[in-house]
């Protein structure tokens, strides 16, 4: 019964792998990048979820959440374990898209091709605090705004001036860091409010690459522990987020891929004699 409803909570595009219920786009760093010009360049409208286990485990809690992940204009893989499964169902040119890398090389495209950018979200003046970071890092940034929302539930009238200070700030790119599912949700209710042709929610890459969180080394992040690593950082605000999200996916995937197994070996059963 919970696979049919999985499978019902908006369709997965073509273009992407199911993931527990999620449409992931089997991607790399420069595929992303690509991606995000050719919508800035047609000024379409967009928006881009950065997938990792805990939001795919969410997701399969939240049929809305589920649905707004299988509408984006794309879903990164941005966990390693995504990546490595993506790789064992044959997706070999697929690798890790994580938010503050694709931020910080989008960043860089920005300043050389003069794309304007926003930020919203974050603590009190952590917006403030990565516009000057990546401004000092890269002179040529155009950054058209910030803005950090209480943590509260803005009133219609303040979301409107909030949609109306970004819209007259022209932006070409909305980096959003409110967490998920928060950001999420924000994004695909905005979406044909907001005039710019891309969002991401991208978390805590604010923090990150503001400075005012540390992040995980290189090689803990290669090797899937990122979380464990936040998990040591943050224990009272995440222990709750990783013991159900990290074991359950584990459980699940694997599941999940045997039975993917189990419907490859009976469309075509090894030794079946061939027909002449």
């Amino acid at each position: 019964m919970e696979s049919r409803q999985l499978r019902s909570a908006g369709p997965i595009r073509d273009d992407r792998v199911d993931i527990l219920g999620v449409g992931v786009s089997p991607i790399n760093l420069d595929d992303a990048i690509a991606t995000i010009e050719r919508w800035i360049s047609e000024r379409s409208r967009n928006y881009v979820c950065i997938r990792d286990v805990h939001g795919v485990m969410e997701s399969r809690r939240d049929q809305r959440l589920r649905s707004i992940h299988n509408e984006a204009g794309m879903v990164t893989p941005d966990g390693m374990p995504l990546v490595w499964l993506l790789r064992l169902l044959g997706k070999g040119n697929v690798d890790r898209v994580y938010g503050p890398d694709l931020m910080r090389k989008m960043t860089a495209v920005s300043s050389l091709r003069g794309y304007r950018q926003f930020y919203y979200g974050g603590a009190e003046g952590v917006a403030d605090k990565l516009k000057q970071v990546l401004m000092n890092a890269h002179p040529n940034l155009e950054v058209a705004g910030t803005l950090c929302p209480p943590f509260r539930e803005l009133t219609p009238d303040e979301d409107q001036a909030d949609i109306d200070a970004i819209n007259m700030a022209r932006p070409d790119i909305i980096w959003v860091g409110l967490s998920t599912p928060k950001q999420e949700f924000w994004m695909a209710r905005h979406l044909g409010r907001i005039e710019a042709p891309v969002m991401i929610g991208v978390g805590a890459a604010f923090d990150f690459l503001a400075g005012t969180k540390r992040q995980a080394p290189r090689w803990i992040q290669r090797n899937g522990l990122e979380w464990l690593f936040r998990l040591c950082s943050e224990p009272r605000r995440l222990w709750r987020r990783y013991a159900y999200s990290v074991p359950g996916f584990i459980i699940l995937a694997v599941g999940d891929l045997a039975r993917r197994g189990i419907r490859r070996s009976k469309q075509a059963p090894v030794g079946a004699p061939s027909r002449k």
